[in-house]
């Protein structure tokens, strides 16, 4: 039993080393429990029925070990995001994706990450282009949207997409049925507020712009923002009426 354990635990450490050298690779793990099992292409029924009996316990072995590899990406990924490391966590969170394809969390921060890095991106071929920022907002937006797919009332994807559309990509047209509906789930958000009210002045619609800024003004008492409302209340209000 003893000496048992110890191959087991052995091809265990050489599965994680594959893992963390190569990337996830379960054909790579299946591949070392058949030499294990001395098990490798059984065709005829005796020997499928053997290799069947022989492979059910390894059926857990494998699920267990991508649920581990997958749950690392992520806590890498997040790491990563707390330091900065745009880069490095956006690759590790779509890693992440691989194990977890309808987990809207991890959409949600490759949309986080996408746009800080198109923020960060230079024309360093001098192309004159905006060709990697721009690819970089569409997988932000793409990222946002497949969140709140999975997630409809997922407010921190549908702020963070109408942020993207608002500030980076001038749409604030689109930006405002993702605000109207935040603030249905979280009807005192005042970021959410004070976004929807700049969305509504940027397209025209004064009056209701004016409308969520006297809002804003009755439901906070920070001082920071009550100024920020009563400023930006009174260019709505010049816009709409003249110097007042």
């Amino acid at each position: 039993m003893k000496g048992s354990s110890h191959v087991s635990l052995g091809i265990l450490v050489v599965i994680v080393l594959i893992v963390a050298s190569c990337g996830p690779n379960t054909n790579q793990i299946r591949r070392m429990q058949a030499l294990e099992e001395g098990v490798d292409s059984p065709t005829t029924i005796e020997e499928l029925e053997e290799a069947i009996k022989k492979y059910q316990h390894r059926i857990e072995d494998i699920l267990n070990a991508d649920i581990r590899i997958g749950i690392w990406y992520k806590i890498l990924a997040t790491r990563y995001l707390d330091n900065k490391m745009y880069g490095k966590a956006l690759e590790n969170f779509r890693t992440a994706i691989e194990y977890y394809p309808t987990n809207q969390n991890l959409f949600y921060y490759v949309g986080v990450c996408a746009g800080y890095m198109a923020k960060s991106a230079l024309d360093f071929g001098a192309t004159g282009t905006r060709r990697e920022a721009d690819r970089y907002y569409d997988l932000a937006e793409t990222a946002y949207l497949r969140a709140i797919e999975l997630e409809p009332r997922y407010f921190r994807a549908l702020y963070g997409l109408s942020i993207l559309y608002v500030f980076e990509l001038d749409a604030p047209d689109k930006a405002i049925p993702y605000l109207e509906r935040s603030l249905e789930i979280q009807t005192r958000n005042i970021d959410a507020s004070m976004v929807l009210a700049r969305a509504y002045y940027s397209i025209g619609k004064y009056e209701e712009s004016i409308a969520l800024y006297d809002r804003v003004l009755t439901i906070t008492k920070d001082a920071d923002r009550i100024q920020a409302a009563e400023q930006n209340k009174a260019l709505v209000l010049e816009a709409l009426y003249g110097e007042y």
